[in-house]
């Protein structure tokens, strides 16, 4: 695998830990700034939003410049958002630049997985944007709990200096290993905006919304229903997390394995054990290592859904799937953000920290229903299913390149 790959996964990593690592924090930012725990997560809210819009915007954007200068762009909005949220005086400022960090995170995905692509052979194609994908997960290892540890130690603010650090490593990286990629000839924002007329590419991201918002509606909440529910010591969030972490590298490896081999039955098992997962949470949450075994498993079950979400939008959206690869990116974000809110409204009106674990269960189960139509779908016109299998590998080639 090309060196560059290694630059486009520490980029990787520091979005995921200044996506994830909010949630361990939200006590010590909340109790700083003299705001309620459901306020501070709009920390998590307006992330997810920010991704939502800037996903798109960004990746049309991006059409306008090479690659690599569009990377090199979205890494310097990823290092002022952070530092703007370190030096934040008052919460407000504190979410304007979590929005500001987020415009990167869709486009750089999307971006990022397709010139991943390019620099190997047509084979490891997969392998590689997998490579990349590898220091999100990671960074819910180690640059989570890490940041979280740091941020209760030394206060929140160092924790997003110290990202904001990641992210000029990641800058330096591109600069120097990423390689000019020219763009093809042929390809056209009509085009990949006709994806989304494909019912599928809808059914998909509706799926992809309603499924990882599931986990955000527990995990958004996970540091006072641990410590307030539990029992957890407020230093134990630090290893809960890696839990968490470790059952999303799980999740992501055995998605990627089956999603090539039998892509809607994974979905369906994914989906159900998800939302089976997530309403024993409400009673788990009540003991120390019941607890900690369902967090691993929301994580995997959680992360499992995201490579055959995101292969099953390339496939629809074959011809033209990086706008709609950017579009799912932010769909995930969208569903965490609908999550934290709802999830947030149930705490607030005294249902209890558990109360969140419902309103994951319910999505993930919404999420199933969705998939099962979309497998319907597909067994009504088998014709379809095997044009757009055929398109995924030809057709889709050019927009790769481009």
């Amino acid at each position: 695998m090309p060196l560059a790959l290694l630059a486009l996964a520490i980029g990787a990593f520091g979005i995921g830990t200044t996506e994830f690592v909010i949630m361990g924090l939200l006590p010590e930012v909340a109790g700083d700034f003299g705001v309620t725990i459901p306020t501070a997560g709009w920390l998590v809210t307006g992330y997810a939003l920010g991704v939502v819009i800037g996903a798109p915007l960004m990746t049309v954007l991006g059409t306008k410049i090479s690659r690599k200068r569009m990377l090199m762009l979205l890494m310097g909005l990823f290092i002022a958002g952070n530092v703007l949220s370190a030096l934040a005086p008052v919460f407000p400022v504190m979410v304007a630049g979590r929005l500001v960090a987020s415009l990167a995170h869709g486009a750089f995905f999307g971006i990022g997985a397709v010139v991943a692509a390019d620099l190997v052979a047509p084979a490891k194609k997969a392998g590689a944007i997998a490579m990349m994908f590898t220091g999100l997960t990671v960074a819910n290892v180690v640059g989570v709990p890490l940041g979280t540890y740091v941020g209760q130690a030394a206060g929140w603010r160092t924790t997003f200096f110290l990202v904001a650090a990641l992210g000029v490593l990641g800058l330096v990286g591109i600069v120097k290993l990423v390689p000019e990629i020219p763009k093809a000839e042929g390809v056209s924002l009509r085009n990949e905006l006709a994806a989304f007329r494909n019912v599928q590419v809808l059914l998909a991201m509706a799926m992809t919304v309603l499924g990882f918002g599931g986990v955000f509606a527990a995990i958004t909440y996970i540091s006072p229903m641990m410590t307030e529910v539990a029992g957890f010591a407020d230093s134990s969030v630090t290893w809960l997390l890696v839990l968490f972490g470790l059952g999303m590298v799980g999740g992501n490896l055995v998605g990627g394995r089956f999603a090539d081999r039998a892509l809607m039955p994974m979905l369906y098992v994914t989906l159900g054990s998800l939302a089976l997962v997530l309403a024993l949470f409400t009673v788990t949450a009540h003991n120390k290592v019941a607890a900690a075994v369902t967090i691993t498993l929301i994580g995997a079950l959680g992360f499992a859904t995201v490579p055959p979400l995101q292969k099953r939008v390339l496939d629809q959206a074959a011809g033209a799937p990086t706008l709609a690869s950017a579009v799912n990116i932010g769909a995930f974000n969208l569903g965490n953000a609908l999550a934290a809110l709802i999830g947030g409204m149930v705490i607030s009106a005294g249902f209890g920290y558990t109360a969140p674990n419902w309103v994951g269960a319910a999505l993930a189960a919404a999420a199933l229903l969705l998939a099962l139509v979309s497998g319907a779908l597909d067994r009504r016109d088998p014709a379809r299913g095997a044009r757009v299998v055929t398109g995924s590998a030809g057709a889709a080639e050019p927009a790769l390149q481009h």
